[in-house]
Protein backbone atom coordinates (compact mmCIF):
# COMPACT_ATOMS: atom_id res chain seq x y z
CA UNK A 1 0.00 0.00 0.00
CA UNK A 2 1.17 3.53 -0.76
CA UNK A 3 1.40 6.44 1.67
CA UNK A 4 -1.91 7.44 3.22
CA UNK A 5 -3.61 4.16 2.36
CA UNK A 6 -4.83 1.29 4.50
CA UNK A 7 -7.56 -1.28 4.99
CA UNK A 8 -10.52 -1.70 7.28
CA UNK A 9 -12.40 -4.96 7.70
CA UNK A 10 -16.19 -4.83 7.56
CA UNK A 11 -19.13 -6.54 5.85
CA UNK A 12 -16.82 -9.20 4.46
CA UNK A 13 -14.80 -6.88 2.21
CA UNK A 14 -11.83 -4.54 2.62
CA UNK A 15 -12.52 -0.79 2.52
CA UNK A 16 -9.63 1.36 1.36
CA UNK A 17 -8.66 4.50 3.27
CA UNK A 18 -7.33 7.33 1.12
CA UNK A 19 -6.65 10.99 1.74
CA UNK A 20 -9.94 11.84 0.03
CA UNK A 21 -12.09 13.53 2.70
CA UNK A 22 -15.41 12.24 1.36
CA UNK A 23 -14.22 8.62 1.30
CA UNK A 24 -12.75 8.96 4.80
CA UNK A 25 -16.03 10.34 6.16
CA UNK A 26 -17.92 7.44 4.59
CA UNK A 27 -15.51 5.02 6.23
CA UNK A 28 -15.89 6.66 9.63
CA UNK A 29 -19.68 6.44 9.40
CA UNK A 30 -19.35 2.73 8.69
CA UNK A 31 -16.81 1.89 11.37
CA UNK A 32 -18.44 3.98 14.10
CA UNK A 33 -21.45 1.67 14.11
CA UNK A 34 -21.11 -0.59 17.15
CA UNK A 35 -22.85 -3.39 15.28
CA UNK A 36 -20.26 -3.31 12.52
CA UNK A 37 -17.42 -3.37 15.03
CA UNK A 38 -18.94 -6.41 16.76
CA UNK A 39 -19.52 -8.16 13.44
CA UNK A 40 -15.91 -7.52 12.47
CA UNK A 41 -14.56 -9.05 15.65
CA UNK A 42 -16.88 -12.07 15.42
CA UNK A 43 -15.74 -12.69 11.86
CA UNK A 44 -12.04 -12.61 12.61
CA UNK A 45 -10.79 -16.17 12.14
CA UNK A 46 -7.26 -15.69 13.46
CA UNK A 47 -4.93 -13.58 15.59
CA UNK A 48 -3.48 -12.19 12.36
CA UNK A 49 -6.86 -10.80 11.34
CA UNK A 50 -7.40 -9.41 14.85
CA UNK A 51 -4.06 -7.63 14.52
CA UNK A 52 -5.17 -6.15 11.18
CA UNK A 53 -8.42 -4.96 12.78
CA UNK A 54 -6.50 -3.33 15.64
CA UNK A 55 -4.19 -1.53 13.21
CA UNK A 56 -7.17 -0.28 11.18
CA UNK A 57 -8.76 1.18 14.31
CA UNK A 58 -5.42 2.85 15.02
CA UNK A 59 -5.41 4.54 11.62
CA UNK A 60 -8.85 6.08 12.12
CA UNK A 61 -8.20 7.15 15.73
CA UNK A 62 -10.68 4.81 17.42
CA UNK A 63 -10.32 2.77 20.61
CA UNK A 64 -12.90 0.05 21.20
CA UNK A 65 -13.85 -0.17 24.90
CA UNK A 66 -15.63 -3.48 25.35
CA UNK A 67 -18.41 -3.76 27.92
CA UNK A 68 -18.95 -6.77 30.16
CA UNK A 69 -21.21 -7.71 33.06
CA UNK A 70 -18.18 -9.24 34.78
CA UNK A 71 -17.07 -6.92 37.59
CA UNK A 72 -13.36 -7.44 37.03
CA UNK A 73 -10.82 -6.62 39.74
CA UNK A 74 -7.85 -4.41 38.90
CA UNK A 75 -5.58 -7.19 40.16
CA UNK A 76 -6.80 -9.71 37.56
CA UNK A 77 -4.01 -8.95 35.12
CA UNK A 78 -4.12 -12.42 33.56
CA UNK A 79 -7.87 -12.93 33.24
CA UNK A 80 -8.74 -14.42 29.86
CA UNK A 81 -11.19 -11.62 29.12
CA UNK A 82 -8.24 -9.43 28.12
CA UNK A 83 -7.64 -11.77 25.16
CA UNK A 84 -11.01 -10.75 23.67
CA UNK A 85 -10.33 -7.01 23.68
CA UNK A 86 -8.60 -5.21 20.76
CA UNK A 87 -5.18 -3.81 21.65
CA UNK A 88 -4.25 -0.17 21.15
CA UNK A 89 -0.66 0.21 19.93
CA UNK A 90 1.50 2.89 21.55
CA UNK A 91 4.47 2.99 19.23
CA UNK A 92 5.26 6.61 18.35
CA UNK A 93 6.85 9.48 20.19
CA UNK A 94 4.79 12.63 20.75
CA UNK A 95 6.52 14.07 17.65
CA UNK A 96 5.12 11.33 15.41
CA UNK A 97 8.49 9.61 15.03
CA UNK A 98 8.34 5.83 15.35
CA UNK A 99 9.89 4.72 18.65
CA UNK A 100 12.22 1.71 18.87
CA UNK A 101 10.25 -1.55 19.24
CA UNK A 102 11.89 -2.14 22.64
CA UNK A 103 9.93 0.89 23.92
CA UNK A 104 6.54 -0.02 22.48
CA UNK A 105 3.46 -0.66 24.59
CA UNK A 106 -0.15 -1.58 24.05
CA UNK A 107 -3.33 -0.97 26.03
CA UNK A 108 -6.66 -2.75 26.34
CA UNK A 109 -9.78 -1.18 27.83
CA UNK A 110 -12.87 -2.74 29.40
CA UNK A 111 -16.07 -1.18 30.74
CA UNK A 112 -17.50 -3.11 33.72
CA UNK A 113 -20.69 -2.44 35.71
CA UNK A 114 -18.72 -0.34 38.20
CA UNK A 115 -15.60 0.99 36.50
CA UNK A 116 -13.35 1.55 33.50
CA UNK A 117 -10.35 -0.80 33.46
CA UNK A 118 -7.20 -0.24 31.44
CA UNK A 119 -4.35 -2.75 31.16
CA UNK A 120 -1.02 -1.67 29.71
CA UNK A 121 1.54 -4.22 28.54
CA UNK A 122 4.92 -2.68 27.76
CA UNK A 123 8.29 -3.94 26.62
CA UNK A 124 10.97 -3.16 29.21
CA UNK A 125 14.61 -3.74 28.32
CA UNK A 126 16.20 -0.78 30.09
CA UNK A 127 16.55 0.16 33.76
CA UNK A 128 13.29 1.16 35.42
CA UNK A 129 13.03 4.79 36.49
CA UNK A 130 10.96 4.43 39.66
CA UNK A 131 10.87 5.54 43.28
CA UNK A 132 12.82 3.20 45.60
CA UNK A 133 10.26 3.81 48.38
CA UNK A 134 6.89 4.02 46.61
CA UNK A 135 3.74 5.33 48.29
CA UNK A 136 0.59 3.74 46.92
CA UNK A 137 -2.04 4.88 49.42
CA UNK A 138 -2.12 8.46 48.17
CA UNK A 139 -1.52 10.10 44.81
CA UNK A 140 2.06 10.89 43.81
CA UNK A 141 2.44 14.39 42.39
CA UNK A 142 5.31 14.47 39.91
CA UNK A 143 4.90 10.81 38.97
CA UNK A 144 5.17 11.89 35.33
CA UNK A 145 8.92 12.36 35.80
CA UNK A 146 9.36 8.57 36.17
CA UNK A 147 8.34 5.52 34.14
CA UNK A 148 4.55 5.65 33.82
CA UNK A 149 1.63 4.72 31.63
CA UNK A 150 -1.13 7.29 31.21
CA UNK A 151 -4.66 7.72 29.95
CA UNK A 152 -6.40 11.01 29.24
CA UNK A 153 -10.21 10.93 28.99
CA UNK A 154 -12.76 13.60 28.10
CA UNK A 155 -16.21 12.10 28.83
CA UNK A 156 -17.98 15.02 27.14
CA UNK A 157 -16.79 15.06 23.55
CA UNK A 158 -18.35 18.50 23.13
CA UNK A 159 -15.95 19.85 25.77
CA UNK A 160 -12.57 18.24 25.00
CA UNK A 161 -10.74 20.94 26.99
CA UNK A 162 -12.25 19.51 30.19
CA UNK A 163 -10.58 16.15 30.75
CA UNK A 164 -9.01 13.82 33.30
CA UNK A 165 -5.47 12.50 33.51
CA UNK A 166 -4.62 9.15 35.14
CA UNK A 167 -1.13 7.74 35.56
CA UNK A 168 0.28 4.55 37.06
CA UNK A 169 3.84 3.34 37.56
CA UNK A 170 5.39 -0.16 37.64
CA UNK A 171 5.55 0.30 41.43
CA UNK A 172 1.77 0.70 41.69
CA UNK A 173 2.05 4.44 42.38
CA UNK A 174 -0.65 6.58 40.81
CA UNK A 175 -1.98 10.07 40.26
CA UNK A 176 -5.38 11.36 39.15
CA UNK A 177 -6.05 14.93 38.03
CA UNK A 178 -8.98 16.94 36.68
CA UNK A 179 -7.93 19.50 34.07
CA UNK A 180 -9.45 22.43 32.23
CA UNK A 181 -7.57 24.08 29.38
CA UNK A 182 -8.31 27.73 28.86
CA UNK A 183 -7.11 29.91 26.03
CA UNK A 184 -3.77 30.66 27.67
CA UNK A 185 -3.71 28.64 30.90
CA UNK A 186 -4.18 25.12 32.21
CA UNK A 187 -6.18 24.74 35.42
CA UNK A 188 -5.44 21.56 37.39
CA UNK A 189 -7.49 20.24 40.30
CA UNK A 190 -4.70 18.66 42.35
CA UNK A 191 -7.22 17.51 44.99
CA UNK A 192 -9.43 15.61 42.54
CA UNK A 193 -10.35 12.18 43.94
CA UNK A 194 -11.48 9.62 41.41
CA UNK A 195 -11.16 6.57 43.64
CA UNK A 196 -8.80 4.94 41.14
CA UNK A 197 -6.81 1.84 42.10
CA UNK A 198 -3.87 0.19 40.39
CA UNK A 199 -1.99 -3.08 40.03
CA UNK A 200 1.38 -3.76 38.45
CA UNK A 201 3.82 -6.56 37.78
CA UNK A 202 7.39 -6.44 36.50
CA UNK A 203 8.54 -9.46 34.49
CA UNK A 204 11.59 -10.26 32.42
CA UNK A 205 11.60 -7.73 29.58
CA UNK A 206 7.98 -6.71 30.22
CA UNK A 207 5.78 -4.75 32.61
CA UNK A 208 2.03 -4.98 33.19
CA UNK A 209 0.16 -2.01 34.66
CA UNK A 210 -3.58 -1.83 35.29
CA UNK A 211 -5.86 0.99 36.39
CA UNK A 212 -9.42 0.84 37.67
CA UNK A 213 -11.37 4.11 37.44
CA UNK A 214 -14.82 3.84 39.08
CA UNK A 215 -17.91 5.42 37.59
CA UNK A 216 -18.83 8.61 39.45
CA UNK A 217 -20.80 11.81 38.92
CA UNK A 218 -17.78 13.33 37.16
CA UNK A 219 -16.99 10.19 35.16
CA UNK A 220 -20.44 8.62 34.63
CA UNK A 221 -21.01 5.11 33.38
CA UNK A 222 -21.43 5.26 29.59
CA UNK A 223 -24.01 3.49 27.47
CA UNK A 224 -23.25 1.21 24.55
CA UNK A 225 -22.54 3.42 21.56
CA UNK A 226 -21.31 6.41 23.55
CA UNK A 227 -18.11 8.04 22.35
CA UNK A 228 -15.63 9.90 24.53
CA UNK A 229 -12.28 11.42 23.59
CA UNK A 230 -8.84 10.56 24.94
CA UNK A 231 -5.26 9.48 24.50
CA UNK A 232 -2.99 6.71 25.78
CA UNK A 233 0.65 7.39 26.58
CA UNK A 234 3.87 5.96 28.00
CA UNK A 235 6.92 7.70 29.52
CA UNK A 236 10.16 5.71 29.74
CA UNK A 237 13.82 6.41 30.49
CA UNK A 238 15.54 9.54 31.77
CA UNK A 239 17.67 12.45 30.67
CA UNK A 240 18.26 12.97 26.98
CA UNK A 241 17.12 9.39 26.30
CA UNK A 242 13.72 9.86 27.93
CA UNK A 243 10.90 8.83 25.64
CA UNK A 244 7.34 10.18 25.52
CA UNK A 245 5.15 7.81 23.50
CA UNK A 246 1.51 8.40 22.56
CA UNK A 247 -1.22 6.49 20.76
CA UNK A 248 -2.12 9.80 19.13
CA UNK A 249 1.03 11.95 18.69
CA UNK A 250 0.59 15.60 19.60
CA UNK A 251 3.20 17.01 17.17
CA UNK A 252 4.14 19.81 19.58
CA UNK A 253 7.54 21.53 19.59
CA UNK A 254 8.35 19.93 22.95
CA UNK A 255 6.95 16.79 24.57
CA UNK A 256 3.41 17.61 25.69
CA UNK A 257 0.42 15.29 26.05
CA UNK A 258 -2.04 18.07 26.98
CA UNK A 259 -3.35 18.60 23.45
CA UNK A 260 -7.03 17.57 23.35
CA UNK A 261 -7.24 18.61 19.70
CA UNK A 262 -5.52 15.34 18.79
CA UNK A 263 -7.47 13.08 21.17
CA UNK A 264 -8.84 9.98 19.50
CA UNK A 265 -12.31 8.45 19.91
CA UNK A 266 -13.06 6.11 22.80
CA UNK A 267 -16.08 4.09 21.66
CA UNK A 268 -18.04 1.93 24.11
CA UNK A 269 -19.31 -1.28 22.53
CA UNK A 270 -20.44 -4.74 23.53
CA UNK A 271 -18.21 -7.64 24.44
CA UNK A 272 -19.18 -11.26 23.86
CA UNK A 273 -17.97 -12.87 27.08
CA UNK A 274 -17.60 -15.58 28.16
CA UNK A 275 -16.87 -16.98 24.68
CA UNK A 276 -18.84 -19.91 23.33
CA UNK A 277 -17.38 -23.28 24.26
CA UNK A 278 -17.37 -26.35 22.02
Amino acid sequence: MGPGEGRSWGRGRPVRITSNAEQLNDLLRLVRGAQLADEAVRALPSKEHLHNYEMDLQKIKVVEIRATELDLSVAELDHEIWNYVPAVKIARYWSGELAPPLRHAEARLISTPSALLIRFEATQNEPLIVCPTPETKTKTIGLWDRDVCEIFIAPNAAEPNCYFEFEAAPTGEWVDLAIRLNEETRETDWDFRSGMTTAARVEANKILIAMRIPWTAQIPKPSIGDEWLGNLCRCIGEGEERGYLAWQPTYTDKANFHVPEVFGTLRFSELIYPPARD
